[in-house]
């Protein structure tokens, strides 16, 4: 039997040859089988340690089987009971069901019967904790989408989000790099009806051309070469949920008609496919671009106007610094692992000061470098954010002396610097607007920090 990891298998039965063949039958290296003849030690075993599966006899010297029910699963909550019995009955099966039974079965019955409902039963209990997990996972996530502000111009913001998510139609949020998109965006989708679905997030800017298409829309066997069998796309994955499409700016003109369907007609249709497919999804996208300058060009007119049923500017922080004081302990909050921090009051004092082009962005990796760096539970992440600015900032221009020439190194590590400092810091905007990959931007930047 194919199990994922250790189980075991705990006999509650008083016929000893019984639990002996079916201990031979199934024991393996991914399941162990336990026994006990009597309620009473099947109880001791149950307190004892972990027990996945129990095969309960309905008749025991101490007691009727389904009156162990309760204790069972008190000890082992996540615990699969199957009642077995010699003595089948409508009312013996209703009984069992009632007293917390996941399955009935009724001797005599071979083993490869018993065989095929224990693997069954595991299957489901995988999968219950598949998606304990996965609902952990999406608390959590709910638990780090709160919008921290106090009023001034990001009140707006927090009422329309409260506006966006009580209406099923498309969001388009706009504002700076770092000014949380994404974390609106999630906190529409965990106050929607949608929430109990996936969010699944693209960003238009990081993939390819021809990848995105495959991505969002899926594909069929023999579409493309190495197309070796059908892909579902985002849209298909997240129905009943959300697609946040991050960078929507990027996103290459020819896919942008694809996307108004999706949005007008709620269909898909898979590369290489002549059918659509209906989806029931939520569209959210976001760009720090401004898209109506690209209208007519690089962006649909018809598109825009249909994202744009809903509308969020985020303000960059240097205009609501006063929420700093707020954002400070709640950031500090999901990363700190339990220690004891804090940034004192003449500490926010200095950062409100600050200009913050990275806006929220690099306030929180600001305030995870002093966790890191600093020792006591008081921190001064202004410390750091001042090492910050004078690695950050261009070499002073300096006029050359009649005679002297600047070197080539010299004015591109000017012009790299200064394109960096100017696009506050984001790698990738850098590199695209210098003509200049990724890693050779990394390893320039590396290079003027030795």
């Amino acid at each position: 039997m194919a199990y994922r990891g250790k189980k075991t298998l705990l006999i509650i039965d008083d016929e000893k040859v019984f639990c002996n063949t079916v201990q031979e039958y199934l024991e393996s290296e991914t399941l162990e089988v336990l026994a006990a003849h009597t309620g009473a030690d099947g109880l001791a075993i149950c307190a004892d340690r972990k027990t996945d599966v129990v095969l309960l006899d309905q008749k025991l010297p101490d007691g009727e089987g389904h009156a162990l029910a309760a204790s069972i699963l008190e000890k082992n909550d996540q615990a699969k009971i199957i009642f077995i019995t010699a003595f089948p009955s409508f009312e013996n099966a209703v009984t069992a069901v009632r007293m917390g039974a996941h399955d009935y079965l009724s001797k005599p019955f071979d083993l490869e019967e018993l065989k095929l409902t224990i693997e069954n039963t595991i299957r489901t209990l995988d999968l219950e904790r598949v998606e304990q997990i996965q609902n952990y996972a999406r608390d959590k996530e709910r638990s780090f989408t709160n919008i921290v502000g106090a009023g001034g111009p990001f009140a707006d913001v927090v009422r329309l989000v409260d506006m966006a998510a009580a209406v099923d139609g498309p969001v388009l949020i706009t504002g700076e790099t770092g000014t949380g998109k994404n974390l609106i965006a999630k906190a529409i989708h965990y106050k929607s009806p949608f929430s109990r679905s996936a969010f699944i997030s693209i960003n238009c800017a990081a993939l390819p051309e021809n990848l995105i298409e495959a991505e969002l829309f899926g594909y069929e066997k023999g579409a493309f070469t190495g197309a070796t069998s059908a892909k579902k796309g985002l849209f298909e994955i997240a129905d009943g949920g959300t697609v946040f499409l991050d960078e929507i700016g990027d996103m290459p003109l020819h896919l942008q008609s694809k996307l108004l369907s999706v949005l007008e007609d709620k269909v898909v249709r898979r590369i290489g496919s002549t059918t659509v497919t209906p989806v029931n999804v939520r569209v959210i996208a976001a760009t720090n671009a401004e898209l109506e300058n690209a209208l007519g060009r690089t962006f649909r007119k018809d598109l825009y106007y249909r994202l744009s049923v809903v509308r969020i500017h985020i303000p960059p922080l240097r205009e609501h610094c006063e929420d700093i004081s707020l954002l400070c302990p709640y950031l500090l909050s999901t990363m700190a692992g339990g220690r004891s921090a804090e940034v004192p009051v003449a500490e926010v004092e200095k950062l409100k000061a600050y200009d913050w082009p990275g806006n929220v962005r690099e306030l929180r990796n600001i305030l995870e470098r002093a966790l890191f760096l600093q020792k006591g539970a008081a921190l001064t992440p202004s410390q750091l954010l001042e090492k910050t600015l004078m690695n950050n900032r261009p070499p002073a221009q300096e006029s050359a002396a009649p005679g002297q020439i600047k070197t080539l190194d010299r004015a591109e590590q000017e012009i790299i610097q200064s394109a960096f400092a100017t696009l506050s810091g984001n790698i990738t905007q850098t590199a695209k607007a210098l003509g200049i990959s990724v890693s050779t931007l990394k390893r320039k930047l590396k290079e003027y920090t030795v």
